[in-house]
């Protein structure tokens, strides 16, 4: 049995994409044989969130207890140097096979209340490849008999052609940023991207740029959707677009990471919501007894 559990393989032409039962995470995309997402080995263990499912928060929130619905939760601090709980609690969590079909597959989850998170829910991940890519729809589902908060997110890591991320080329249509403290926690403040360093609205180079970036006030096109771009030094170009449910992309260039994938890549994160959220309030998403929720975003190799 491989550390991620079972591997549900599914194709479309010239695209591979791998999703794991652990976490159901995106552990490889492939198309025309060239990566469209810098995924893991089977007998690895992700490491740097890499593909992983991030819910019912994405990114960071801090210590102390908070409530909703009348409930308490106290986050287990499992990003010690910062002080905060990272990522959620379904990153390692087998997900139940719900459907597989060519180019298709399901995976859902039942997660039950924890002191971490004292709520009753349910997600499901679709994986689906078409002629526009790959695109994952995730459903959130309120079984619990109190309204719900949650926040959702996703960490793909978006490949290039060359070894490193120099000479690479990023656009995030993005007017603000999320300013944060040392612990990578908000301040309160949404600061204006225009004129700053860290504004890559224009397609530019991230050499010489550390990227740990909660970018919002997306900016969309007719259809809603808001396109993220990664071009290497060889012309080739992945796009990451998400939908109106989405409206923060955090951007990492991996400078953290361990030896031999540090600045090798560049993780583009959908989230519903900035750090910290369930905490503050901002943005979440809150669900009645049984309501649904959902939203989309697609991951695709244009060049």
């Amino acid at each position: 049995m491989l550390p991620s559990g079972e591997q549900i393989a599914i194709a479309h032409g010239d695209q591979r994409v791998v999703v794991t039962e652990v976490g159901a995470t995106l552990r490889t995309y492939v198309q025309s044989g060239v990566p469209v997402v810098e995924g893991f080995a089977g007998e690895e263990v992700p490491t740097g969130a890499r593909g992983q499912v991030l819910y019912p928060w994405p990114n960071r929130m801090g210590d102390g207890e908070w409530t909703f619905s009348g409930r308490t939760a106290r986050p287990t601090i499992n990003d010690v140097a910062h002080a905060t709980a990272i990522h959620g609690l379904v990153r390692w969590r087998p997900f139940r096979v719900e459907a597989v079909n060519q180019n298709r597959c399901v995976l859902s989850l039942l997660l039950h209340p924890t002191p971490d998170y004292p709520f009753l829910s349910e997600l499901s991940v679709a994986y689906h490849l078409g002629t526009l890519g790959l695109t994952v729809t995730s459903t959130v589902t309120n079984r619990d008999e109190v309204p719900i908060p949650f926040g959702l997110g996703f960490h793909p890591y978006l490949a290039v052609t060359t070894p490193t991320i120099e000479g690479v080329e990023l656009e995030i249509p993005a007017r603000a940023y999320v300013a944060v403290n040392d612990r990578f926690l908000p301040t309160g403040e949404i600061l204006p991207l225009a004129g700053s360093q860290i504004d890559f609205s224009k397609r530019k180079s991230v050499s010489g740029h550390e990227l740990d970036v909660t970018y919002t006030e997306l900016v969309r096109d007719d259809s809603g959707l808001v396109t993220a771009i990664v071009q290497d030094a060889k012309g080739g170009v992945v796009e990451l677009s998400v939908d109106r449910n989405f409206p923060y992309l955090q951007v990492f260039t991996g400078d953290t990471l361990e030896k031999g994938r540090r600045r090798t890549s560049i993780a583009v994160e959908p989230m519903t919501c900035p750090p910290d959220a369930l905490r503050s309030g901002k943005d979440i998403v809150v669900l009645e007894p049984g309501q649904h929720w959902a939203g989309s975003w697609r991951l695709r190799r244009s060049a």
